[in-house]
């Protein structure tokens, strides 16, 4: 059954975020809620997907001691402590069926919020997120990618590329056949499969971690997954080929779900967003049930933010910041900000002197709660998440084994 209300944490950083989320130039507006966020800072947002928030919820807030804003028609933010939610969602009775609802709703999203260890099991594989960050290392069979240092177009390179990655210390493979850079034009199926099957093929009964495919076609997943692939990498979230749903829930294989706007040859053209964080998680909420209505459980679904596909400049550093956001929807969160425009575009530097962008990114994506980046420099950004680990709790260090 399809949710009648989406319910997320805000996480806002800042006035020019809370002006961003509500969608205003009105100061006194951003100012009161600013005051009330800061007051209460496990503030929920809570959209209703069809119709208009009554002033019975309003009013069964504030039986409820929680402090309730709406300044649109369909949305009511939700300012209060974790503790009091908590108590409201055990609560059997109602002052209306909205009540219930959004009610209902809450016990579903604190106990997604709330949790921290991802456990996903696939026939070959069992992956476990909530510790050290995971690295997915980018392996591009394609002529035409957006950085060179991640081309390899001869079989031979390609292998040998999979087999450096892995001792690197990559935790996954992703190999693509098709650029989806800005611009890109679509390669054809038998392309894609000559690209990528014969590397995926050599790799597989050679390697000891799973290999992704990136892919959107369910003809090319299904041959990579024969061939020996584990996990389904789809940039476009289940809108670019329907058939992808059925390959995914019959292999019973995880599947990384991206958000983008639009296609990648026109993605970067005016992308337009009313409210950016809103769309992202309502595409999320619509390609989950999707997936669940095929048969592809939760605990096997990835979710990726799409940094740079259908974004502008600062939706990609927004996002970096609003992440904990995307929490709510139970799912381990996928982070690629590898090398991309948005760092160039910052720091003035072509694609090769992206590094430390890169390392800044992944950095901020792991102190805001992803669990796996994609990323073309396997051994440097290991460095990179291993310190960003610690700094964040997700390892306990053992001084007993560490040198002086």
């Amino acid at each position: 059954m399809k949710s009648h209300f989406l319910i997320r944490k805000l996480h806002l950083p800042n006035r020019r975020t809370i002006a961003t989320e509500l969608g205003t130039g009105n100061a006194s507006l951003v100012e009161s809620f600013e005051k009330m966020y800061k007051q209460h800072p496990f503030t929920l947002k809570a959209t209703l997907r069809q119709g208009e928030i009554d002033t019975d919820l309003l009013s069964a807030c504030s039986m409820r001691g929680i402090p309730s804003m709406a300044p649109g028609d369909n949305a009511v933010y939700l300012f209060a402590d974790e503790s009091a939610l908590q108590e409201w969602s055990r609560r059997q009775s109602f002052y209306g069926e909205t009540e219930e609802k959004l009610v209902r709703e809450l016990r579903l999203f604190l106990e997604r919020h709330n949790r921290t260890v991802f456990e996903m099991v696939s026939e070959r594989y069992v992956f476990n997120f909530g510790g050290p960050t995971r690295l997915m290392g980018i392996l591009n069979i394609t002529p035409d990618s957006f950085f060179d240092g991640s081309r390899y177009a001869e079989k031979s390179a390609a292998v040998e590329r999979g087999f450096e990655m892995e001792e690197q210390g990559a935790d996954i493979i992703d190999i693509g056949g098709e650029s989806t850079r800005p611009g890109a034009v679509p390669v054809s199926e038998a392309e894609e499969l000559a690209r990528i099957i014969p590397v995926i093929e050599s790799l597989a009964s050679e390697i000891k971690i799973p290999i992704s495919v990136d892919t959107y076609k369910a003809p090319v997943a299904e041959a990579a997954i024969q061939a020996g692939a584990t996990i389904v990498n789809d940039i476009s979230g289940l809108q670019f080929d329907p058939h992808l749903l059925e390959v995914v829930a019959h292999y019973a294989v995880p599947i990384v779900l991206m958000h983008i706007k639009g296609r990648p040859a026109d993605m970067q053209t005016n992308p337009v967003y009313e409210n950016m964080m809103d769309e992202l998680f309502s595409f999320f909420v619509n390609s989950i049930e999707k997936a669940e209505e095929a048969g592809i459980d939760r605990s096997r679904i990835i979710l990726d933010p799409g940094l740079g596909f259908g974004k502008r400049l600062w939706d990609n550093y927004d996002i970096l910041q609003r992440l904990p956001e995307l929490k709510g929807l139970g799912c381990p969160l996928l982070v690629g900000p590898s090398r991309k425009s948005f760092i160039g575009k910052i720091l003035n530097l072509p694609v090769e002197e992206r590094l430390e962008g890169t390392a800044a990114c992944v950095t901020a994506a792991v102190a805001n709660g992803c669990q796996l980046v994609r990323v073309h420099d396997v051994k440097e950004m290991l460095r990179v998440v291993q310190i960003a680990d610690v700094i964040c709790g997700n390892v306990v260090l053992d001084e007993q084994d560490l040198g002086e």
